[in-house]
């Protein structure tokens, strides 16, 4: 009797892993090893990029509800940011061999066909994006035009497929070009408005009217780096160093729940975790510094404060702990909110994107939050991975996901599994050129 036992278990945990079986997790993690768990996270969240995609631009939805209301109508609304996150989390499918090469340079060839023909305004891709037209959404009344933010998560993800394909096969090769032509379309130096900054937005009807230079530590790294990489429309280092850096200013050395910080954050100490990920889905944090931050360290210590800060717990919300922490911008019990690691944002909501994206920065502590995460089951884990947030305060668990939060786990997973994605997005030549530029080491 044991023995059967024994081989119906066995039988159990390998009809999940391959996804033949029901959605949900075995009775508990402890029965995996951490590369099995992770490769089951991983999996089912890439899946949102894959099986979820919305259909005739192949490019990932904004959001998926289970219950298939979408008050908004925007069911197939696709976001450009968290395509070009998912874009990323496809390449690591056809690395772990969940989809093939060729299935991958599909849907790849489908969504650049897509995007070749949607809108953009001055070589930027909008927000949304209708995903059956190619007509750009609202972000809101005056976001209707260029996004540089969104573009840059955009670009990060197409410059990795870039290189993947650069040297294969004559249609693969063809991709690559046409991949080359979108980057080098992009126009940064329009985004600088005539000064040394880049602004997020640009409208056709509006203009500058949204007002938003991007200065100060935040999600959009990237973007400077990018926007310095573009051998076509390439800005100089003083819009960097003046914008983004505020000529030094952006140094602030200060500490906060036991750990060093030498950026300034927006005003507060730490903020939320995703601006620990954005931009590190494709730069590779380690051995990455410039005048201004060692960025692994202080990510790691971004990502350890925000651990700290859940185990403290001043507001007492049931269920924070070592072994689940972890707050970002996601849903929430008010809407939609930016969770951060202190009393005024934090309002009890626990985003599994925090913990689980950070984990190139703290594994240990990430995997007890996978492993409690996957105990907790059907509350908080579906068909497409980790669902977007929760409260157990509230005892508030919604079935719903948002592709921005769930591109960063398969990406980081994968990141920490093998360095993926960085060696791809590091290895293209202008990217290279880029972080030179800057004074980046």
């Amino acid at each position: 009797m044991k023995q059967i036992r024994i081989v119906y278990s066995l039988l159990l945990c390998s009809c999940f892993l391959i996804g033949n079986c029901a959605n949900r997790p075995e009775r508990t993690a402890r029965k995996l090893t951490n590369e099995a768990l992770m490769d089951s996270v991983q999996h089912r969240t890439f899946n949102y990029f894959w099986d979820g995609a919305e259909p005739r631009s192949g490019m990932a939805r904004e959001r998926f509800n289970e219950d298939g209301i979408y008050p908004e109508n925007d069911k197939n609304i696709v976001t450009t940011g968290g395509s070009g996150f998912g874009i990323m989390a496809v390449l690591s499918g056809v690395k772990r061999g969940y989809i093939t090469r060729k299935q991958g340079f599909d849907r790849f060839d489908k969504i650049v066909s897509f995007l070749e023909k949607a809108d953009r305004f001055h070589g930027a891709y909008p927000h949304w994006l209708n995903g059956e037209t190619g007509k750009v959404k609202p972000f809101g009344k005056k976001d209707n035009g260029g996004d540089l933010v969104e573009t840059s998560f955009l670009m990060q993800g197409l410059l990795a497929v870039h290189q993947y394909y650069v040297k294969g096969s004559k249609k693969e090769k063809a991709l690559a070009s046409r991949i080359d032509k979108l980057w080098k379309e992009v126009e940064w130096d329009w985004y600088r408005n005539g000064e040394n900054v880049l602004y997020w937005h640009w409208s056709p009807n509006y203009a500058w009217e949204m007002n938003f230079p991007v200065r100060g530590f935040n999600e959009c790294l990237i973007m400077y780096v990018l926007a310095a990489a573009s051998p076509t429309h390439g800005v100089s280092s003083e819009v960097y160093h003046q914008g983004w850096a505020e000529n030094g200013a952006i140094v602030s050395p200060h500490t906060t729940e036991g750990y060093k910080l030498n950026l300034r954050y927006q005003g507060t100490k730490a903020g939320p975790l995703f601006w620990a990920h954005y931009s590190f889905l494709g730069l590779n944090p380690h051995g990455l510094k410039d005048k201004y931050a060692d960025y692994y360290q202080e990510m790691k210590n971004y990502s350890l404060i925000n651990r700290a800060y859940c185990i403290r717990n001043p507001k007492r919300y049931k269920g924070y702990g070592k072994d689940c922490w972890g707050l970002t911008a996601s849903y929430s019990t008010i809407g939609y909110s930016g969770h951060a690691p202190n009393e005024k944002n934090d309002l009890g909501v626990i985003a599994p994107t925090a913990a689980l994206s950070s984990i190139v920065y703290t594994p240990k502590e990430s995997m007890d939050v996978m492993r409690h995460l996957y105990d907790m089951r059907d509350k908080v884990f579906g068909k497409y991975g980790f669902y977007d947030a929760f409260s157990e305060t509230d005892e508030w668990y919604p079935k719903r996901y948002l592709a921005i939060d769930q591109g960063p786990i398969a990406v980081m997973i994968e990141n920490y599994r093998s360095g993926f994605l960085w060696k791809l997005f590091m290895s293209h030549p202008d990217v290279n050129k880029g972080l030179s530029k800057l004074g980046f080491k």
